[in-house]
Formats: structure tokens, C-alpha cells, sequence
């Protein structure tokens, strides 16, 4: 019996998952990559001469992200050395904020709110009782909904210090656009689906060191065909109906694990519905400043933002506290249309004079912008409705990424879960 050929045409998460996946099933795989490294939209950057190794992005992941933390282990990355592991908090530049304790996550969750002695006792009840009724509704709602909408409801001050961060983390959508159905979904998953599930997995390395490059090697040593820095131009067919053609090499299976508007490209005359509803996508951007300032420190190594008019960044990360580069810091605006709108000279000037607001320490105020990244189609808009393509095109002919139709916003998790099938 002859051995499957597979090709798999992108190396970002949900490529490298699919990669391994098939591997791990006795078949001989192609992994083409346009870009000269892997690691699609949470990857790293190259780095100049003398100066640490930055991300495109900042990236969190959580205890949930099971898929991701057994590929990770797969190909030999231990994740308890390269992530920092804690328990959920939720907190501001003050160091006060939402913080879940061990235990069992319903009774953690509201050992939590009631332990916000910064608010009133009718804004503790308020979350309390929504959550109850969510458990009850088993997390479900109409799917028409915005999260905007299902929480409306609730205090201002618990929409803006709890759901609108959480929203904005998990989706990148802002509340009063994004899908309550599936806000609802990641909440029950991360909160409610085990002890760890809802812990912060922050990254204490560059992003290339979690998976992209170990996973390279990993399918180097286990005879894959990588084939990076090569842009797939043609996809077909094979006349003999018994496979397909990857710029006309022959496969019996091809998985597209490509941005959506990429597969969109290659399938436009192969199917041509399916390639109309991956262009439909409407995206949203993340920007990311990495910021400089010796003797400076955060409250904690993640801390939650008040957002504004003059302050774009919802989160800031402390590379230090973090084990990597002390005095480097992350702020990360998701959500970032309006701030990409206004120009990159505006939005890190903007980003600058918040880092400098709330960082502690003598050196804040000598803060410097080191380098601003923007990833312009960071995740898709995760809007109420959204209909997502399907996985399977054609007999031999799939499709992985976090695009794809699932019930998880775009997450790394999403993608590696779609990769392994």
C-alpha cells in the first residue's frame, strides 16, 4: 500500500498542527510557507544585531488551550518552562482588579467578584447574578446578540473594568459589535470548564520558541518537506481525478491552512462559492508598542488598561517580570481601526504618553517607543451572524486556520484545533 502524500500550504499555527498531524498519521508531507519564517500571525520578528527578539504581537494564551499545549509538548517544548503560568487576573495600573483563586472555577469566580471591595455591593451582585444566569442558560443566547447588548444591563463600571477587557482579550471585537453568542462560548471554557482552564499562560519567550521553529525541526528530523519562503501559485485538480496538483506537483490530499484571503485565491476557480466566502471576511487590527524604560516596572506582569481618547492600549505586559528583557514593555491596542485610521505617528505618540502615565519607577518618565508593529488583519471581526467556511472543500481537499466555521473567535487555539482535525 502506497504512503498519502500530503501537502500543507501554510506554517502558521493551524499549519504546523495539520503538518504534525499528518505526519503522526504515517504520511509524507510538503509544507510550503510564503513567508521566510513560521508562525503565520503570531509569529516573531527578525532582530537587529545586539537588540532581544520582539513579536509581532503580544500573545497570551490560557489554561483551556489544551489542543496547543499537547503540540507544543508533541514536538519536544515543555510549556511550563517557555509560559508563566497564573492564576486569571484582571487588574489596573494600581495593581486592584479581578483576581481568581485556585479551586473550582464557579466558586473560585465568585470568591472573586465579592472579593472587588472597590466596588459597590449592587455592582458585585449584578455580575454574580448575570453569571449565575448564564450558567443556566448553559451559556447560550440568541445569535443575534452583541455582548454590548447581553450586558447592558449590568453597571457601567463592571462593563468597563471586567466584560469590555474580556471582550476585546478573547475576540478583538469591540463589545457593542462583537458576537455575545460566541463571547459566551470562550467565558464557559476559560471560567467554567475545569480547575486551570482559566489561568493566564503568559509567554516568558519569543513566540518562534513555543512552536513555530521546534515544530520546523521537529518535521525536518521526521522527513517532511519544508519548503519555506515559497509562495504556492496553482492549485488543481489532478486529470485523473485521484488528487490534486500544488504548482503542479502531484498529492493525494492538500490541506490549505493559508490566511482565508489566500485560500480564497488558490480555490476561486476550483470552488467557487467557498473561495466567495473566505474573501468576505472583515478584519481587525492589533497594534503593539514595545516600549523601553530602565528602572521601571509594572504592577504585575500583565495589567489591564483604561482605554480612551488619548490612551489606545488595553493591556501592558512587563517583559522583565516576565523573565525576558528587563525594562521592555508591551502595550497592545486590539480592536485598533480607529487608532491604524489615525496614522501610526499619532497612535505612538498616543501609546507613549500612557506607557509613561502608568509605568512606575524613576525611569517612566524617560520611556522611549522602541518599535511599533501593526498587524492590519490581526483576526477576523467576530460579529453576531458571521458565517464562516466550512472545512472540507472537496474529497482530499480541506482547509485549517482559526477562519474556518467552529464555535472559537480567532485564537491560536482555534487554529491548531482546526490543523489536527
Amino acid at each position: 500500500m502506497s504512503t498519502t502524500t500530503t501537502a500543507v500550504v501554510g506554517a502558521g499555527w493551524a499549519g504546523l498542527a495539520a503538518a504534525v498531524a499528518a505526519v503522526d498519521a504515517g504520511e509524507r508531507v510538503t509544507l510550503f510557507e510564503m513567508a521566510h519564517q513560521a508562525g503565520g500571525r503570531a509569529r516573531s520578528l527578525a532582530a537587529d544585531a545586539g537588540e532581544p527578539r520582539l513579536d509581532n504581537g503580544q500573545h497570551i494564551l490560557i489554561g483551556a488551550y489544551t489542543a496547543t499545549l499537547g503540540l507544543m509538548r508533541r514536538v519536544g517544548v515543555d510549556p511550563e518552562t517557555v509560559l508563566l503560568r497564573t492564576p486569571l487576573a484582571l487588574l489596573d495600573q494600581d495593581g486592584v482588579g479581578l483576581r481568581l483563586p485556585t479551586g473550582h472555577p464557579v466558586i473560585a469566580f465568585t470568591r472573586a467578584v465579592w472579593t472587588m471591595r472597590h466596588w459597590s455591593l449592587r455592582e458585585r451582585l449584578a455580575l454574580s447574578n448575570a453569571a449565575a444566569g448564564w450558567v443556566l442558560r448553559r451559556f447560550r443566547c440568541d445569535a443575534a446578540l452583541t455582548v454590548a447588548q447581553l450586558t447592558a444591563a449590568l453597571p457601567e463600571r463592571v462593563r468597563a473594568e471586567i466584560i469590555d477587557p474580556l471582550c476585546v482579550a478573547a475576540l478583538n471585537t469591540p463589545a457593542d459589535a462583537a458576537s455575545a453568542r460566541v463571547f459566551l462560548r470562550v467565558l464557559h471554557d476559560a471560567l467554567f470548564s475545569g480547575p486551570g482552564a482559566s489561568d493566564l499562560l503568559i509567554p516568558r519567550r519569543p513566540l518562534a520558541d513555543l512552536l513555530p521553529e521546534p515544530a520546523l525541526r521537529w518535521l525536518d528530523a521526521h522527513g517532511a518537506t519544508l519548503r519555506i519562503g515559497q509562495r504556492v501559485q496553482r492549485l488543481a485538480m489532478r486529470t485523473d481525478g485521484a488528487g490534486w496538483t500544488v504548482d503542479d506537483a502531484p498529492f493525494d490530499r492538500v490541506v490549505l491552512a493559508c490566511s482565508a484571503s489566500e485560500a480564497a485565491r488558490l480555490t476561486r476557480d476550483i470552488a467557487p462559492a467557498w473561495s466567495a466566502s473566505a474573501a468576505a471576511f472583515g478584519y481587525e487590527p492589533i497594534v503593539t508598542g514595545y516600549v523601553r524604560a530602565a528602572n521601571a516596572r509594572l504592577a504585575a506582569p500583565m495589567v489591564a488598561l483604561a482605554e480612551g481618547p488619548q490612551a489606545p492600549a488595553q493591556f501592558a505586559f512587563d517583559h522583565g517580570a516576565l523573565g525576558m528583557t528587563p525594562g521592555l514593555f508591551a502595550f497592545v491596542v486590539s480592536g485598533a481601526a480607529p487608532w491604524v485610521a489615525q496614522g501610526m505617528d499619532v497612535t505612538g505618540a498616543a501609546l507613549l504618553a500612557q506607557a509613561r502615565s502608568v509605568l512606575r519607577g524613576e525611569g517612566a518618565q524617560g520611556a522611549v517607543l522602541v518599535k511599533l508593529v501593526a498587524e492590519k488583519r490581526a483576526t477576523f471581526r467576530c460579529v453576531p451572524g458571521l458565517r464562516r467556511p466550512v472545512a472540507r472543500i472537496a474529497a482530499g481537499l480541506s482547509v485549517a486556520g482559526d477562519h474556518v466555521d467552529g464555535p472559537y473567535p480567532a485564537t491560536i487555539e482555534g487554529a491548531v484545533r482546526s490543523g489536527l482535525g
